[in-house]
């Protein structure tokens, strides 16, 4: 399987550290996600506090794994638990108190035989840097372009 990036993430987001989680998938979820049938747009990790802290990854859709059969009570934008250790969970806790912090998932992929998430802790860009990165993107291919056929 290859991996399905979230294309946004790093375009809206500065990427300051990056972490990997397991999900809590049900059966047909895995197929269908190994089956690159998961779209990350709009998705984000959420801290819930109750009865301990723990993350969440809310609006991921997954689309029902065609093979399955029906499904009635399928929500495929349900949120997922991710799987991380207490120390790792506390030490983001830390992290996501300066302000203007948050988690963003950036891929899903398998890593032996397993459905992982990666995401990281992010700082939300101004726009004027978002075009300030395009412009510098445009002028790096225009670069390129004329090297090669020099």
């Amino acid at each position: 399987m290859k991996a399905v990036y979230n294309k946004k993430a790093t375009f809206d987001y500065e990427i300051l550290q990056k972490f990997e989680a397991g999900l809590v998938l049900t059966g047909q979820e895995v197929k269908a996600i190994k089956n690159n049938q998961i779209n990350l747009k709009g998705a984000y990790v959420s801290l819930r506090y109750e009865p301990a802290p723990e993350l969440f990854l809310i609006k991921a859709h997954v689309s029902p794994y065609v093979k399955a059969g029906p499904l009635p009570d399928y929500d495929p934008e349900r949120p997922r638990k991710l799987l991380l250790k207490k120390q790792e969970i506390k030490g983001l806790l830390g992290k996501l108190e300066q302000k203007g912090l948050t988690i963003v998932p950036l891929s899903v992929y398998t890593k032996r035989n397993l459905v992982k998430l990666s995401f990281g802790l992010a700082k939300g860009k101004k726009k004027y840097q978002k075009k300030e990165q395009k412009k510098n993107r445009d002028i790096d291919k225009e670069i390129s372009r004329t090297l090669k056929y020099q």
